[in-house]
């Protein structure tokens, strides 16, 4: 696909631990700073397996251009009775729900493919990136590790390769930043000739690497760019590019304040003075009604775009 061709976006997420609140849910936008809710506020698709609830979706278009797929959490910590009692990281699912689709309108069913180790206790905020120099795709997400011990272990980045998203190599450890520290919501973007990511460690701390299984950097933390964020503040970070020009954003779920979504802006992702880092003012972005919790953004054409429109505006 010609990225010239690209037109819109499209936000897929869940809303929070209530009723329902735990499914798919899109927005779309022209700009990527103004977002429409679609399909009356309501779920576009409901997990009838596992958990019966998801979340921390994450949308891509596979390398060929030819199928999209959705990769997210089974959890519904609105069924455990709220975080209090959930003791999610420790019983949580080892598997992720995954849907596929030709056309971003028509889904195939969900289906449960069991992804992390087995003394693992969750299975969390999945991504997968193209590997182009494999030609497979790097799949990863953030488990806990001797679940049945429960003596407070933290939580550390797994990756494993797929061509087909149906099936997986064994799990490896991908990030850890120590036994008993946690590191989640990793999120992956090649920009260049390098690639970034950004990831929740009490910090949101950015890295940068020439290949997705090489050497990491960490070159900067939104804090140390000046914008004023640590992890108390935001999590689960997600990269996404602006159609048409060399600029990304990073949005960043202000969990804190139950404040939503806050993008922030940069025109260098390797830029470590924060000099091209900005955070926009209130009134340059509206993510319309539905508070969006952590999801993703996914560049579309016009054809996609008003297809959507048309089947849930």
């Amino acid at each position: 696909m010609n990225n010239d061709a690209l037109y819109g976006y499209v936000f897929v997420h869940f809303i929070g631990e209530q009723e329902n609140g735990e499914q798919i849910y899109m927005a779309l936008s022209r700009d990527g700073m103004h977002w429409q809710d679609l399909n009356n506020k309501q779920p576009i698709l409901l997990s009838s397996v596992g958990e019966q609830g998801i979340r921390d979706p994450y949308l891509l278009r596979s390398a060929d251009g030819s199928r999209f797929y959705i990769v997210a959490t089974d959890l519904c910590i609105h069924r455990r009775g709220g975080w209090g009692n959930a003791e999610a990281t420790t019983t949580g699912s080892r598997s992720l729900i995954i849907w596929e689709s030709s056309d971003l309108i028509n889904w195939s069913e969900p289906r449960m493919v069991e992804i992390a180790p087995a003394e693992a206790g969750c299975a969390w905020a999945p991504e997968a990136i193209y590997d182009e120099e494999a030609g497979d795709y790097l799949v990863f997400w953030a488990s806990s590790r001797d679940a049945q011990d429960g003596d407070g272990r933290g939580l550390h980045i797994y990756c494993s390769k797929t061509t087909d998203f149906r099936t997986f190599t064994p799990a490896e450890q991908y990030i850890t930043r120590g036994e008993r520290r946690t590191i989640i919501d990793t999120t992956i973007i090649k920009a260049g000739s390098k690639y970034y990511r950004a990831s929740g460690d009490g910090e949101i701390t950015i890295e940068a690497a020439d290949r997705l299984l090489g050497e990491w950097e960490i070159i900067a933390t939104l804090d140390s760019l000046g914008l004023g964020l640590t992890g108390k503040d935001v999590e689960g970070p997600q990269f996404f590019k602006f159609n048409r020009e060399e600029k990304w954003g990073l949005l960043v779920d202000q969990y804190a304040t139950s404040g939503g979504y806050l993008p922030i802006i940069t025109t260098d992702i390797g830029d470590t003075t924060g000099q091209s880092w900005r955070k926009p003012d209130r009134d340059e972005y509206s993510f319309d009604s539905l508070k969006k919790r952590h999801g993703s953004v996914l560049p579309i054409t016009k054809s996609e775009y008003e297809a959507m429109l048309e089947k849930w505006g």
